[in-house]
C-alpha cells in the first residue's frame, strides 16, 4: 500500500468515527444502542472495513463497546471508569492551566477573558441553558492557551467524554457557578502558574466529588 492509499483509507475511517461520535455526544445514539456494521456501511456508502476501523477507534476512546461475536454498542460508562477519567482530566487540565499562565493566555487571552465575562453574565441572569457550552469553551480555550498541541488534542477527547458522562447522569449540568472559571482565568491572564494549577485542580476535584455523590445517591 502506498502512502497515498494509506491516507485515503484513514480519511473515511476518521470521518465515520467523527460522525458517530457526534451522534453519541448529541444524544442521537444512546447508551446500549446497537451499531450494526451493515447499517453504517449503507449510511456512509463504504465497505465494512472502514466501519470496523472507525468502531475500533471509538472503542479505544470509550464511546463504543466491542464484544466479539456480538458487535458494537454505545457504551454506558461505569461509575468507576468515569471517576478514573476525571482523575486523568485533572492532571491534564492542571498542566494546561500552568502552561497557559506561563504564556499569560497566549494568543487566546482576549477570547478567554471574553468568555469569562459572557459566562459571568449568564450565571448572574440564571441563563442555565447557556452555561454548559460556555464551560466547555472555557476549558477548551485553556487547553489552547497552553500552547502544547499534543496536550490540546488529548484534552479535546477527554473533555468530550467528560461532558457526555455528566449528560448521562444529570438532566442538566449542575456546574452553574462561574466563580471558579473567573478566578482561574484571572490567574492565567496575570501569569501565575502555581495559582492557576492549584485553582484548576480544586475546580475539577469538585466535579469528581459531584460524580462520586451521584454514584452513591
Amino acid at each position: 500500500m502506498t502512502a497515498a492509499d494509506d491516507a485515503n483509507s484513514r480519511a473515511p475511517r476518521a470521518e465515520i468515527a467523527h460522525a458517530v461520535r457526534e451522534d453519541i455526544l448529541a444524544g442521537r445514539l444512546a447508551p446500549g444502542d446497537r451499531l450494526r456494521e451493515a447499517d453504517l456501511a449503507e449510511r456512509f456508502g463504504v465497505s465494512r472495513v472502514p466501519i470496523r476501523e472507525a468502531l475500533s477507534q471509538l472503542d479505544s476512546e470509550g464511546f463504543v463497546t466491542l464484544v466479539r461475536y456480538r458487535g458494537a454498542t454505545v457504551s454506558a460508562t461505569s461509575g468507576e471508569a468515569a471517576l478514573e477519567l476525571l482523575q486523568v482530566r485533572r492532571g491534564l487540565e492542571v498542566l494546561a492551566a500552568q502552561l497557559a499562565a506561563e504564556r499569560h493566555g497566549g494568543e487566546v487571552a482576549e477570547e478567554l477573558a471574553r468568555v469569562v465575562e459572557i459566562g459571568r453574565s449568564a450565571d448572574v441572569s440564571e441563563a442555565r441553558d447557556e452555561l454548559p457550552s460556555l464551560v466547555m469553551r472555557f476549558h477548551s480555550l485553556v487547553a489552547e492557551a497552553s500552547g502544547n498541541h499534543q496536550l490540546q488534542k488529548m484534552l479535546t477527547q477527554v473533555l468530550g467524554r467528560v461532558s457526555w458522562i455528566f449528560d448521562q447522569r444529570l438532566e442538566a449540568r449542575t456546574d452553574t457557578s462561574w466563580s471558579d472559571h473567573a478566578v482561574i482565568a484571572q490567574a492565567i491572564l496575570s501569569g501565575s502558574p502555581v495559582q492557576a494549577g492549584y485553582l484548576m485542580g480544586e475546580h475539577i476535584a469538585r466535579d469528581e466529588a459531584l460524580l462520586a455523590e451521584l454514584e452513591h445517591s
